[in-house]
C-alpha cells in the first residue's frame, strides 16, 4: 500500500514538471529520481493516482493548504495583510455533465465549468488559498470564508482586500466592514450614476498621476464622495476615476474613511497581478486542461497548483537576479536539468548536476546548505555537486 504522503508527492511532481494530466504520469514510469522524490522506487501508475485523487475531501484540502501556508508564511508571506481575490472558471471538456454554466472569457460565452476561487498576497503575488468545491449559490460567501480561513490560520483578519464587482454582494461588504476589514472593489456603472457624474462641475474633480512603471494611462481625474447603498449599513466612499483607458469613469468603492484616493487606485491597479498569476497557472500548470466534472477532484488539482506555485516563487526569491522570473523561465533554466543521484552510507543524498550555463547561479544560492532531513526518505539530507 502506497502511503498518503507518497501519493500526494507523486501528484505534486507532475505539477512541478508541468504535466497536463494524470495519465501523463506514465511518461515517468522508469524515472528513479522522481520516484525518490516521492519516497518510492518509481512513481505509481496512473490508475492509482486517479483513484487517490477521487478519494480526497474538501476538509483535507483545507487542512493541507492551512499547514502549507502556515509553514510558508515566515519565508514568503511575512506580515501578509493585503490580499487580491478573484474567480476563475475551469471549463469542462468532456461529454454532457451536470455542471453550472460560467462565463469563460477566452471563449466569450458561458460553458459548463467548475468555478474556482483564489486568494493571493497582494504585494508578494503568492497564492495562499483556493477552493474549487463551489456552487453558484455559494460564490458570494467565499470572501467571508477566506477571511475565516485566514483568521483561524494566523489569529487575525486580513487588513485589506481587493476584488472586482462580481465577487460578492453589498451585504457581504457590510459584513467585512463590521469586522473592521478594509476593501476596495469596483461598482457597476448604472446609467443614472453616469448621467449624474456628467453633470458634475469640472472644478469638483481632482487631477493626479499614477506613477506605475510602463503604465500607459498615468494622468487621471477623480471625484471622491460619500454614498449609501442598499443592504450596506453606513456610508461608503465612491471614487469615480477618469483617464484609466476606458470610455466611462471607473467607480471604486471602499470603506476606508480617509485613505488617499491616488494610493487606493494604484493599489487596485496592482491587483492585476492576480490575473497575471492566474494566467501563469493556466499556461504553465495546465490548470484549464482538466476534464473532470467532480469538483472535489478539481479541488485537489487546484490545491496542488497553489503549492507548486509557491515552490516556484520560493525558488525565484532564492536565485539571485531571478526574483521576478515566471515558472516557465525557472523550469527551463533550472528544473529541466539532468544529473545523477547517489545515496551515500551516511544518509546523504548527493545530486550531481550535468554542465549547464546556469549552474553557477544554483551554486551561489547554496540551496542544499543546512538542508533539513527528509522525513519520507529515512532522514536523508541533500548535497549538491556540479560537474
Amino acid at each position: 500500500m502506497i502511503p498518503a504522503d507518497a501519493a500526494l508527492l507523486s501528484l505534486l511532481a507532475l505539477k512541478l514538471l508541468r504535466k497536463e494530466r494524470l495519465s501523463h504520469i506514465d511518461d515517468y514510469n522508469v524515472d528513479e529520481g522522481l520516484g525518490l522524490f516521492a519516497g518510492l522506487n518509481v512513481l505509481p501508475k496512473k490508475s492509482f493516482t486517479t483513484d487517490y485523487s477521487y478519494r480526497t475531501q474538501r476538509k483535507q484540502q483545507e487542512k493541507l493548504l492551512g499547514s502549507w501556508v502556515k509553514k510558508l508564511s515566515p519565508i514568503l508571506l511575512p506580515e501578509a495583510k493585503a490580499f487580491s481575490l478573484d474567480f476563475h472558471p475551469i471549463p469542462y471538456r468532456g461529454e454532457e455533465a451536470l455542471l453550472e454554466n460560467h462565463y469563460i472569457p477566452c471563449r466569450g460565452q458561458a460553458c459548463p465549468s467548475v468555478q474556482t476561487f483564489f486568494a493571493q498576497v497582494h504585494e508578494k503575488q503568492v497564492f495562499c488559498y483556493a477552493n474549487a468545491n463551489l456552487t453558484r449559490d455559494e460564490q458570494t460567501k467565499e470572501v467571508i470564508r477566506f477571511v475565516d480561513y485566514w483568521k483561524d490560520l494566523t489569529g487575525q483578519n486580513p487588513q485589506w482586500l481587493y476584488f472586482d464587482s462580481k465577487l460578492t454582494t453589498y451585504a457581504e461588504l457590510s459584513e467585512l466592514n463590521s469586522r473592521s476589514i478594509y476593501f476596495v472593489t469596483i461598482r457597476r456603472r448604472g446609467s443614472a450614476i453616469l448621467k449624474r457624474l456628467e453633470r458634475t462641475a469640472a472644478s469638483d474633480w481632482t487631477s493626479a498621476t499614477i506613477d506605475i512603471p510602463k503604465r500607459r494611462n498615468k494622468r487621471i481625474g477623480y471625484l471622491d464622495e460619500s454614498i449609501q447603498l442598499d443592504d450596506y449599513e453606513g456610508p461608503l466612499r465612491q471614487i469615480a476615476v477618469t483617464g484609466l483607458g476606458r470610455e466611462q469613469p471607473t467607480l471604486f468603492l471602499t470603506n476606508h474613511p480617509d485613505a488617499p484616493p491616488r494610493l487606493m487606485i494604484m493599489n487596485y491597479a496592482r491587483r492585476n497581478g492576480i490575473e497575471d498569476g492566474l494566467g501563469t497557472n493556466v499556461n504553465f500548470f495546465h490548470m484549464d486542461n482538466l476534464s473532470s466534472e467532480v469538483r472535489l477532484n478539481v479541488d485537489l488539482d487546484v490545491t496542488l497548483t497553489v503549492i507548486a506555485n509557491s515552490c516556484y516563487r520560493w525558488l525565484a526569491g532564492t536565485l539571485k537576479g531571478f526574483d521576478h522570473a515566471k515558472p516557465k523561465q525557472l523550469s527551463r533554466k533550472f528544473i529541466e536539468t539532468s544529473g545523477e543521484i547517489e545515496l551515500l552510507p551516511n544518509r546523504i543524498m548527493r545530486v550531481t548536476f550535468d554542465r549547464r550555463c546556469h549552474n553557477p547561479v544554483l551554486r551561489e544560492a547554496a540551496l542544499d546548505k543546512e538542508s533539513p532531513p527528509i522525513p519520507w526518505l529515512d532522514g536523508c539530507r541533500i548535497e549538491f555537486g556540479y560537474r
